[in-house]
């Protein structure tokens, strides 16, 4: 499976002990998926492991009985088969006792990830009925789920993780006691939730993992905002796809193996449309500035999973942004210049074009804005600044407030093309602030110029 785990399997089965790849590098190996991380279980204690390589480290894992081991310039973790003891912290047990192979399946989450592999006798070892559970296409809990989920309510959300990556259902029993803990997850850390959200949106099925996230009764424990969304009308002339909630749903459903950045977009883009919704006196429904309090919706929610400000500052902009195609045919040269060199607009486009094809269908705006980037070359769009705020000053323009409105005309000029060259900016620019500050406020334009040849 991997060259240099099978070396930390061969030394260890060298010296008298049992071991075997664990969990899910087994499941994909007989799913014919490639693996990414080589887990190793094996009867050695991490005292009789780490003499055997020369660079073992526990990390403070030994006292779980795992070692990670550096071979081949890669880090393997080797742990010693166990039973584990009571959780109560919800995530990890208050001790464990070394074991059986067996034992240690049977403390494991899925049965699907519960299964070894002993490369040296090209064998498959299955204790918990995953071999047969891959082969029916099942996510079952191993033993009594709502033991397993009680021990961390994380699996809650692995379960629905993993049905949605492998395209997979829910055994019944697993899934009643997903429902039925739902609620328990609220005590689980906001990161460790984070990071099972964001898998669960970036996988190959981000719209069937949100149906089981929202049907689980886990999405209210954590964005309840998403709730809200449902049976929230919207003018059917522009949506007849239905309520915000079945909108949202759709582009979701559109998406496989998304950024991060795309996904929560896409899942925030119309949060605030349930508080900003109103009829007018012709009984349209509208939903105004439901961008802009959507930015912030999303903001505090994220904020709460703690996500990076990085992360937020980049799905806040779609959001507060995604309503802003409407314009792009009426915008001035200088305004389409600046839209086009947005730093997010890969995302926002795509956005509008899910937003779009997942409601009226109509694709004009968005062919509109791939014909305008195809036309204007990157150094067109964002150009070196003629002048800068030094300049300015150096001309005997005062430093304020009104310098900063100075250089945006000077910038919004240089786009539409009617300012070539640093002289030409330099005397535009005094002569917009001999109208904003006053004649006698700076030096006559004239001899400015002359002195910027």
């Amino acid at each position: 499976m991997n060259p240099n785990a099978d070396r930390i399997i061969r030394t260890l089965a060298e010296h008298g002990h049992t071991a075997y790849y664990a969990g899910g590098c087994v499941r994909d190996k007989l799913l014919g998926r490639q693996a990414t991380d080589f887990d190793i279980a094996t009867s050695a204690t991490p005292d009789q492991v780490q003499p055997l390589f020369a660079r073992a480290s526990d990390l403070q894992g030994k006292a779980f009985g795992v070692v990670r081991v550096l071979v081949g310039g890669e880090t393997f973790e080797v742990a010693t088969f166990r039973l584990d003891g009571p959780y109560t912290d919800g995530r990890r047990p208050e001790s464990v006792a070394f074991a059986t192979a067996e034992e240690d399946a049977q403390r494991r989450d899925f049965t699907v990830n519960g299964l070894f592999y002993d490369p040296i006798q090209d064998k498959i070892i299955d204790y918990v009925g995953g071999r047969a559970d891959l082969e029916h296409r099942l996510i079952r809990a191993i033993g009594n789920p709502d033991a397993r989920f009680t021990e961390d309510a994380l699996r809650l959300f692995r379960a629905i993780r993993f049905a949605g990556q492998l395209d997979f259902t829910i055994d019944p029993a697993t899934w009643d006691a997903i429902v039925r803990l739902a609620p328990t997850s609220e005590r689980l850390a906001p990161e460790r939730v984070r990071d099972e959200l964001v898998k669960c949106l970036t996988g190959p099925q981000p719209g069937r993992t949100y149906d089981l996230l929202d049907q689980s009764g886990l999405l209210r424990v954590w964005i309840p905002e998403c709730e809200k969304m449902k049976g929230v009308e919207q003018p059917p002339q522009f949506h007849p796809e239905g309520c915000v909630h079945t909108h949202t749903r759709l582009m979701l459903g559109m998406l496989k193996n998304p950024s991060p950045e795309l996904a929560l977009s896409v899942l925030f883009h119309d949060i605030a449309k349930p508080e900003t919704q109103t009829v007018d006196a012709n009984g349209r429904i509208r939903f105004n500035e439901h961008e802009v309090r959507g930015a912030r919706a999303a903001e505090r929610i994220m904020k709460r999973l703690r996500f990076s400000n990085d992360m937020i500052e980049t799905v806040t902009a779609c959001v507060a942004n995604h309503m802003a195609f409407k314009d792009v045919k009426n915008m001035r040269l200088s305004t389409l210049k600046r839209f086009l060199s947005r730093p997010h607009l890969e995302t926002e486009l795509e956005l509008h074009r899910l937003d779009c094809t997942s409601s009226h269908g109509a694709l004009d705006l968005y062919d509109f804005v791939l014909e305008k980037k195809a036309e204007l070359a990157q150094t067109d769009l964002a150009p070196p600044p003629l002048i800068t705020g030094r300049d300015l000053i150096a001309s005997g323009i005062p430093a304020g407030p009104t310098m900063g409105r100075i250089l945006d005309l000077v910038r919004d000029e240089q786009l539409e093309g009617r300012l070539t060259s640093p002289a030409q900016a330099l005397g535009f620019a005094l002569n917009v602030a001999r109208d904003l500050l006053g004649p006698d406020a700076v030096p006559d334009t004239r001899q400015q110029a002359q002195a910027h040849p």
